[in-house]
Parts: C-alpha cells; structure tokens; sequence
C-alpha cells in the first residue's frame, strides 16, 4: 500500500506532522511498508500533501528517532527492519531525574549535567498553592499518616501525566511514591529478591550501580553500541533485571530506537522471572521532535518497571519519585512490604498534586523547555566554528552534551587544564564501572541546565581558549 493513500485531517487538533508520522509508524509496524522500502522523498511528499518541507522534515526525524525509518546518504529514506520483534504497541507520547551529592562550594564554575535552572522556579505560584493548602481546614488530614504507596489523589495525578505526556500504560493502584530514587531502588530490590541478577549499561547511572553493589546484588556491566544496551551481550549472560534508561541514555544521550526496544522486551519475556526496569529520568526536555515513547507503553506482558522523578522538572531538593509496578510485582509488594510507611510529607505530595492538577506543572514544563532549548542553542552557537577539533553529541535531549576531543589528548590533562583555567568539567570515564574501560577518545560532560545565559557565554569563552585554540 502506498501513503500516498494518507490524507491530513484539517480539523484534528494533532500537528499535521504527528499525522504524517502516525500514519507512517502503523504502515510499518501492520507490514504495509516492508522493511527496506524506500520512502518518498520530502521534496515529493511535501508537494503530493500540500504541506511544508519542514513539515515532513519533523515527521521523518520523529521516525528516525523512533528507529522506524533510516536515512542513506544520496539515496533517501528507507523502512528498517522491525518484523522480527513486532509486538502489540499502543500509540504514544511523552519523566526521572537523578539528583548527584554537590561537591563542596568552589569558586570552579560547574558545567554540571546535575544542575536544574532554578532562576526561572515559579516561586510566587508555588506559594500560592502552598498558602491555599495550608488556609483550608479541610486539609487538616494532611497531617496524618497516610497510606504506604502515597496518597490515592497525588497517584492518580501521576498517572494521569504519564499517560498523557509519557505513553504508560498504569492505574493509581500500580503507583509507589518514594524519597528520591535511591529509596525506590532500595525497595524494588526487596520487591524483586536477594537472587536478583542485575545488568546495568556501561557506561551508566552510577548511583544506581553504587547501591546495588553495596546491597550485595550480582550485577553485570553490559557495554552499549549505537542503539543502547547491546542485547546479545544481555543474553549471554545469566541477569534477569535490565536497568536502563531508553528514552535518553545518561550519560551517552543514545535514544533506543523501536528495534532495540522490542528486542529488550523479547528478552524479559523469555523468562517468568525477567523485567526491565526503566529509569526515565529527564524525558521532558527533547528539542528536536516529540518526545519519545516509553517503553513502558509499549509492553504488552507486563515486564517494564517504569522509575521516574520530579527533581529535575522542579527541583534537586523535591525528593519525590515514584515507580510503577507490573501487577505480579505489586502483589508481591501488597503481601511482604506494605508495612513501609510513605516516607513523602502529605502536605508536598498535596501541593504537588494542586500544581499539576491547575496546570501549572505543564506550564512550567513548556516554559523550562523552551529555556533550556535556548541555553543549548548558545553553546552549539559558540562551539560550532570548532567542530573541525571536538565531535558534540547527546545534544538533542536532556541538560548536557557530549563533547568529544581527538586522540591526542587525554581526559586526566583536559580535566586538570580547565580545572587551571576555572572551569569545573566532569569526564565521560567516571560513568564507566572500570574507568580503563572508557573509550580511548577523551570526552567530558557538559552541563548547562544551571548557568545563566550570561555566565555560559563568558564561560565558553574561556573553555574555547583553553581547550580548542
């Protein structure tokens, strides 16, 4: 069937390029579009559609992405192979943070990938909730004890935005609300049993790895190629929990397209006692395209722990985060663990709960994207007559990028010469469970959720000149 067949609904409320890319998405994932079918160029679709180039530009680069469709050079776009791992996917569209100790006050200034911009916090508005909560007798309640998974309101909140921005598929029952991350990784770990055998990407999130080994959990290091964990690595050895994080991968910025995905949930279902855990860490902030799907909303057997957080949509100190349990795990929750009280104040999770319900999360949402897309734009500004000398990416998602430095040098002597020069960088070797294993290629961090616009262009100033010149 050609999509050519495809017509644009003028009277949908859908951007007419998440039509395109819908439309197209279903082809493929029916059978229609078979793998390694060349699609139409954008110049004849957009002409055959009457829309923009940029518009059909916006709904191949979300299938791009997505791992649907590839692009070659000079011979076009062309349908990838998924039909191998063809499961049943609900449409979907688009949150965790990780929240890092701050080292000691330094007068370096930090390109962290930690740091949120708290400048731009709606504080007035967030008073406002706060006072209306605490002037309403009827909230007295909130200074009881409340139930274990945390209040039925603020879950059903949750669930709501994550269906709605996220793709997940839970009810409110599903919902563990928890003190940071560290705390729900303590307690899944409990939920899955002391025989657990963990694989962790590698590079990786290294707190989570930090806990884990210190609980004395086996965990295998699974090294990463372009699309994520490298599955047939996963098979090969004897893990049956995969911590990952698909949607933006901390720290390589790798986006797990639809193949790799499906191929990670073919391997959890092999197994009765296989799940994934998906960390989704800070999925909000994408710059090019929609946001990506979660894994989660594509899983059909149940086998996807989702994990996410409010710290870097809000603020580092906001520890509230809260995972999603398969059915068969919340069972087991139900019957061995519920006795742990919610360790979230009621009053914060109410508060929470009337900011996203009035709307003013996704405002501020929109609002901290925006920032952050434009606090990114300077840096690839600055940087862009010098891409001859360093290769930038991971620059399309989240709150830092990778920058890359020849051979040449070496990360230990690139670290300590802008450590010379003021400047406080952090290298892609720390991520690694064995620094030795880091690629050869010297590669730093560069965070900029923190820095004012200002201080960011002074900065680069002088990372350009110490580092590139």
């Amino acid at each position: 069937m050609s999509i050519f067949t495809f017509s644009i609904d003028m009277q949908s409320k859908k951007h007419i390029y998440i039509q395109i890319y819908e439309y197209i998405k279903e082809e493929i994932k029916s059978g229609y579009l078979k793998y390694n079918t060349k699609l139409p160029s954008i110049r004849l679709l957009s002409q055959h559609l009457q829309v923009s180039r940029n518009t059909i530009e916006m709904a191949y680069g979300q299938l791009m992405d997505e791992g649907y469709i590839i692009a070659l050079p000079k011979r076009g776009y062309f349908v990838c192979d998924i039909k191998n791992y063809v499961l049943s996917v609900k449409p979907s569209w688009s949150h965790q943070t990780r929240v890092e100790p701050k080292a000691e006050k330094t007068t370096l200034v930090e390109f962290s990938p930690y740091g949120v911009d708290l400048e731009n916090f709606p504080y007035s508005t967030w008073r406002k909730v706060m006072k209306d909560i605490l002037y309403d007798d009827r909230n007295d309640y909130l200074f009881e004890a409340g139930h274990p998974q945390g209040d039925i309101e603020f879950r059903q909140a949750i669930a709501a935005y994550l269906h709605q921005s996220r793709g997940v598929n839970c009810d409110a029952g599903q919902i563990i609300v928890g003190a940071g991350v560290d705390y729900l990784i303590i307690l899944l770990s409990q939920i899955l049993g002391e025989d657990t055998h963990f694989a962790i990407e590698n590079p990786s999130y290294m707190q989570a790895y930090r806990i884990l080994s210190h609980l004395g959990f086996r965990i295998t290091p699974v090294s990463l190629d372009n699309y994520g964990m490298t599955t047939q690595i996963l098979k090969e050895s004897t893990a049956n929990v995969a911590y990952v994080t698909p949607s933006h991968h901390f720290p390589l910025g790798i986006v797990m397209p639809i193949k790799r995905r499906l191929e990670l949930l073919a391997w959890a279902n092999e197994g009765d006692e296989r799940y994934v855990i998906e960390d989704d860490y800070d999925s909000e902030f994408r710059y090019k395209g929609k946001p990506i799907p979660s894994l989660q909303g594509i899983d059909s057997n149940d086998k996807v722990i989702y994990m996410g957080t409010f710290s870097k949509a809000i603020a580092p100190s906001m520890r509230i985060s809260y995972i999603v349990l398969p059915k068969r795990l919340l069972e087991k929750y139900k019957k061995n663990y519920a006795f742990y009280s919610n360790t979230v104040p009621r009053i914060e999770q109410h508060q929470l709960t009337e900011f996203m319900n009035r709307g003013y999360f996704e405002r501020h949402l929109n609002r901290m994207r925006n920032i952050y897309k434009n606090k990114r734009d300077l840096i690839l500004q600055k940087l862009s007559p010098h891409r001859s000398k360093i290769k930038i990416s991971g620059e399309n998602s989240g709150l830092h990028m990778l920058i890359e430095f020849p051979q040449e040098s070496s990360e230990a002597f690139i670290l300590q010469k802008a450590e010379a020069a003021g400047l406080k960088l952090i290298g892609l070797s720390e991520y690694y469970t064995n620094p030795s294993e880091a690629t050869n290629k010297p590669t730093i961090l560069l965070g900029y959720a923190n820095l004012k616009e200002n201080w960011i262009q002074k900065n680069l100033e002088i990372f350009i000149n110490t580092l590139l010149s």
